[in-house]
């Protein structure tokens, strides 16, 4: 036992304030100085994450409090990140589960608490944005017991402290009605709650690899707890690698953490998170110990991808304008990297050396790793998002998902529509008697329905609803879903857009682009409002002539495009187009551009006993 040490994980749904909370208590620890300049959400450090305000990676971070040392990792909170929650599980001695005071318990909560108590974890309860208008703490606390009882939880496990919290402000508090001016009540109750972890300095050395970073200075760091035995700067080591094979090591650099920094450290003991250097080669989920009597911990399971998307080299012609990796060698050698930090993801060689296979948790996780790859100078075209099937007893079984919808209660019947002809089937309907008459609708919903849901129902609603999803396991498969009715606009010719053919084209469908911009044979530039595709000329010029007009130039009114982002353009996209991903442009193209060679798209026609069942995938 370690008692100056306890580790402990946040756990939460997305956007129920995890990253606001360690702000708050590196602040109250005396981590910053009084006069230091912080960002707000610190431990969002990724371009990314702060764009979106979601947490992606899980961090860990270290703080200090009567003399006790609190290593804290902080998790993503949407399913599409599970991955990354389930490692940070394996690093800590118990969890801090974060709950919404109006909210209450979503999807990822369920995901979160379930891994956490199959690891027999102990957990500390807070209520958070008590400072809500809506807040509603006491019905929250039931929601949580029952959450608790559904899950299965232990009788142990069901007797856990409650806080209630306004991260923001930095207070916590055991009751309500009791005043608070700091975190202090929940620094208490993480050193009396949590255990301090085991392990025996004196045994066999046993360091789990949980993360990776990278020093310009000493390399690859491998990041982890060390469950038995001791650590010192110097000492050689074996890693026992995935396989099994062992490979001798010399530990060259061991860090401890303080703060959001990495401190150089001479010694670390059983329980103590540390970064280690001269380990290259070493992945995610082997061990570091003793070279003389090697013991192997458990590799960390994840849960199996449900998404997969094909990933190709761009071949349009603009291919190589804006980007600096263009090949596929660049796109190979960038996918195999990704595979040694993202654990929950799968790449599959295709039958052209072009072309793979990516799968993963959503269509979430597949655009982070697509907007990174763009935002470091990779150009590539993806396809259309397709679950993962499976066949059982000669049954095919595909991904099913909860699905949970908070809107407001005037478009309920348009969302029961909308989710029923996507096989989506309704579990659970309550209204909370909330301010706005909101309601909150329960499904459950093939993945496959979930593709290009999210755009349409904002739509609906406009804006108003809230969509959160989370895997639930498999089921046969659902019969045929209807897909995109309408067609696309295709350009016929290379040039430049002008406003004259898009005023004449406005009426066809809806515009992706506007006057000006370079357009390709094959490029979609708009969604036609027919069922099929239409060729069309966007590159026309009005012409000039020395005739008189005996009326004026109409002026030319043009309804403002709607350019797609990525999301957007994924799930647009249909089985025989690419969306193009540059550093500077998302477009969508035919997979044939050229039109002569390009099949008609006709009208789907759907027959009873006549839908097809797709091939499982793996």
């Amino acid at each position: 036992m370690t008692e100056s040490i306890r580790n402990i994980a946040i756990i939460a749904h997305v956007d129920h304030g995890k990253t606001t909370l360690v702000d708050a208590m590196l602040w109250q620890s005396g981590i910053f100085k009084a006069n230091q300049e912080v960002v707000e959400r610190v431990m969002d450090s990724n371009e990314l994450e702060r764009e979106r305000g979601i947490t992606i990676l899980a961090k860990n971070t270290a703080i200090f409090y009567e003399g006790v040392k609190i290593n804290i990792v902080d998790t993503p909170g949407h399913s599409d990140f599970g991955g990354e929650v389930e490692r940070a599980l394996k690093l800590v001695d118990g969890v801090l589960l974060l709950v919404d005071a109006s909210e209450g318990p979503l999807p990822q909560t369920r995901y979160v608490l379930r891994k956490a108590l199959e690891a027999k974890l102990p957990p500390i309860v807070v209520v958070n944005k008590i400072d809500r208008a809506d807040a509603r703490p006491q019905e929250v606390v039931n929601e949580i017991y029952d959450l608790f009882i559904d899950l299965d939880a232990a009788e142990e496990q069901l007797e856990f402290p409650i806080l209630y919290a306004d991260a923001r402000r930095g207070i916590a508090k055991t009751s309500l009605d009791q005043s608070s001016e700091n975190l202090a009540p929940l620094f208490q109750a993480i050193l009396e709650h949590i255990p301090a972890p085991a392990g025996d300095p004196t045994d066999v050395l046993q360091l789990l690899v949980a993360n990776l970073d990278y020093s310009d200075y000493h390399g690859r760091l491998a990041i982890g707890r060390i469950f038995s035995g001791s650590l010192a700067r110097g000492d050689e080591a074996a890693i026992v690698k995935l396989d099994g094979t062992t490979q001798k090591t010399r530990i060259t650099k061991l860090y401890g953490f303080k703060g959001l920094e990495r401190v150089d450290a001479d010694r670390a003991e059983a329980g103590d998170i540390v970064a280690i250097a001269g380990v290259e080669g070493i992945t995610i989920g082997e061990t570091v110990t003793s070279v003389e009597t090697p013991r192997a911990l458990l590799h960390v399971p994840v849960d199996e991808p449900t998404i997969s998307m094909v990933f190709t080299v761009n071949t349009s012609p603009f291919s190589g304008r804006e980007g600096t990796y263009v090949t596929s060698r660049h796109l190979r050698d960038r996918l195999k990297k990704e595979l040694l930090t993202n654990v929950a993801l799968l790449v599959e060689e295709m039958d052209t050396t072009d072309s793979f296979k990516v799968l993963g948790r959503g269509e979430l996780h597949l655009a982070i790793l697509i907007e990174t790859m763009r935002r470091e100078g990779h150009e590539l075209a993806v396809g259309k998002p397709e679950t993962v099937t499976r066949q059982v007893n000669g049954k095919v079984q595909e991904p099913v998902e909860q699905l949970i919808l908070d809107c407001p209660a005037e478009f309920v019947g348009v969302l029961m529509q909308k989710i029923g002809t996507r096989k989506g089937i309704n579990t659970k309907i309550v209204g909370h008697g909330r301010p706005g008459g909101r309601a909150r609708l329960e499904f459950t919903i093939p993945s496959r329905g979930l593709i290009g849901l999210r755009s349409e129902i904002l739509q609906d609603t406009r804006g108003t609803a809230v969509m959160n999803t989370l895997f639930d396991g498999y089921a046969e498969w659902q019969g045929e879903i209807p897909r995109r009715l309408t067609g696309s606009l295709i350009a016929d010719r290379v040039g430049r857009a002008t406003g004259y053919a898009l005023y004449n084209l406005q009426e066809r469908g809806e515009l992706f682009i506007g006057p000006g911009v370079e357009v390709y044979e094959g490029m979609v530039i708009g969604e036609n409002a027919r069922w099929d595709d239409m060729e069309v000329n966007v590159v026309k010029e009005k012409k000039q002539t020395n005739m008189r007009a005996s009326v004026a130039d109409e002026a030319i009114r043009l309804i403002p495009a709607r350019p797609l982002n990525l999301e957007l353009a994924m799930e647009f996209i249909a089985e025989d187009e690419y969306v193009e991903v540059t550093p500077q442009s998302i477009r969508v193209r035919k997979k044939i551009l050229e039109t002569n060679k390009r099949p008609r798209r006709h009208r789907p026609r759907r027959e009873a006993g006549n839908e097809r069942v797709p091939q499982p995938v793996g």
